[in-house]
Parts: structure tokens; sequence; C-alpha cells
């Protein structure tokens, strides 16, 4: 029985890591297809990987999405952090519930429902104050913003729950003040959760479309808007090119990241082990 079910098991997951990753091979590999129609092959050739990196429109969609992405990161980790602290530090205050809650509503909203409102605002904004004269880079660093901060300031709760407050305690005794606490103790022992808040974010704004589309305007477009127009148009290999360098760099930073990951854990058993030698 205990066979059978093993097998079972591994088949399973052989089926969902082929469903998950047979599409980004197929991709790969028609990538170098040298045909002009995607689905026929046409021979190996690295001619849509020359035509890309010489496409202005690309590296200017790029570029645009990587500021976007870094100016989103760094505001929405320093808001959400701010925002984790009022709610797990400050204790009960009064309006917490509707804080608490207006922090977790970007979670749940649709991303339709974000981008309308967000779009509405930013019309009675010009309307009001004339500002913004255009839709673009700001606008929609905003609305990244908006919404990033609520994953942060989920991730940054859970490290705070867990973390206890016994140091912050016993430095504040030894006579230190809130503001040396925070930024000797407690940031520190955030950095973890406050780095995988800023990749999230970073991620999360890379990747969005449906709300940069709604407050984007003319000559602004994010690289997941470009790619989008031009499948709508049909598939077009220089797009499966991008899409393989995507791919590439990803697995290349998630290489380095398991790396690290594994180079600390082996130095904290060598650590622990060495503390457990010397107290023999």
């Amino acid at each position: 029985m205990e066979k059978k079910r093993s097998r079972f098991l591994f088949s399973v997951l052989c089926f969902g890591m082929a469903f998950l990753y047979i599409p980004l091979v197929v991709l790969i590999t028609y990538s170098f297809n040298y045909s002009k129609i995607v689905p026929v092959w046409g021979g190996f050739s690295t001619r849509w990987y020359v035509s890309l990196f010489e496409s202005e429109k690309i590296w200017a969609a790029l570029s645009l999405s990587l500021k976007i992405a870094v100016v989103n990161a760094t505001f929405a980790t320093l808001l959400g952090t701010l925002a984790a602290l009022a709610l797990v530090r400050f204790g009960k205050f009064r309006g917490r519930t509707l804080f608490g809650g207006m922090i977790a509503a970007p979670l749940v909203m649709p991303e339709v429902i974000t981008g309308l409102s967000l779009l509405m605002l930013f019309i009675t904004l010009k309307e009001l104050f004339g500002w913004p004269d255009k839709r673009g880079f700001s606008t929609i660093a905003i609305a990244h913003i908006t919404f990033s901060m609520a994953y942060v300031a989920v991730i940054i709760q859970s490290r705070l729950a867990g973390m206890g407050q016994t140091l912050e305690e016993a430095a504040q005794d030894l006579g230190a003040k809130p503001l040396r606490v925070l930024v000797d103790i407690t940031f520190p022992l955030l950095a973890p959760g406050m780095l995988a808040g800023w990749l999230l974010s970073f991620t999360l704004s890379l990747d969005d479309l449906v709300i940069a589309s709604f407050v984007t305007g003319p000559g602004a477009n994010t690289l997941p808007i470009l790619i989008y127009s031009r499948i709508k148009t049909g598939l077009k290999p220089d797009i499966n090119a991008l899409a393989t360098i995507i791919i590439f760099t990803v697995a290349i930073g998630v290489i380095i990241a398991g790396w690290i990951l594994f180079r600390q854990q082996k130095q904290k058993e060598r650590d622990m082990q060495l503390a457990t030698a010397a107290n023999k």
C-alpha cells in the first residue's frame, strides 16, 4: 500500500512539473526559430535575439519598468514596515481596526477595481490641482506602491510577531532611547523580512499589467503592456526571445539566492558545532 502511494505521489509530482515547465521549454525552443511564423520551424537561428537588442521600444519599456519597480519596492518597503510597526508595536489606538483593514484591503481587492479607482483619483487631482499633467512614470509608481505596501506590511507583521520584544525591552532598560532601539535593534532584526518585502514588491511591479494599463498614458508603456500589445496582433518570435531572457535571468537569480541561503545555513551549522564543542 505504501509503495502504491509513493508511486502515485511521484506521478502527481512529475505531472505537475511537466505542466509547469514543458511550456517554458517549448517557448525557449521556438525563440531560436528562424521562421517569422512561430509554429513553423524554419531552422535554428539567433536572429530574433539580435532584432530584440536592436529594438528601441523594448529597451525603453524595460528601462521604465525597472525604474518604476525600484522606486515602488523602496517606498513600499518603507511604508509597509512603518505600517506593520504601528499595528504590532503601538498596541491599541483609536482607529486601529480601520487602519488594519485599509492596509489589508489591496490584498483582496480585484486589480480592475484598484486600477479604475486610481484612474478616477488621478483624473480628479488633475481637474482640481493640475497634477498630474500626464499619466506615466509617477502615476504608475504611486499605483504600484499603493498595493505593494500591503504585501510588505503582512510580511513585516509576521516577522515582528515571531521575534518578540525581549531585545528591545532590554535595550530600553539599559537606557537606550526609542529611536536608537528602532535603528540599532529593530531594523537589523527586520532586515530579512524587509529584503523579502522589497524583492516581492519589485517582482509585483515588474509583472503588473492590469493596474498599470489603467494609470498609464500615451508613450509610457511598461514591459508587460508592450508584450501584451504585441501579442494581441499575433505571436512574434522576438517576444519569445525576450521571454527566454527573462526566464534565464530569473533562474540565475534563484540559483544565486539558493546558493547564498545554503552557505548561510552551513555557516550556522558550523557555528552551532563550534559552540557545542566549546561548551563541552
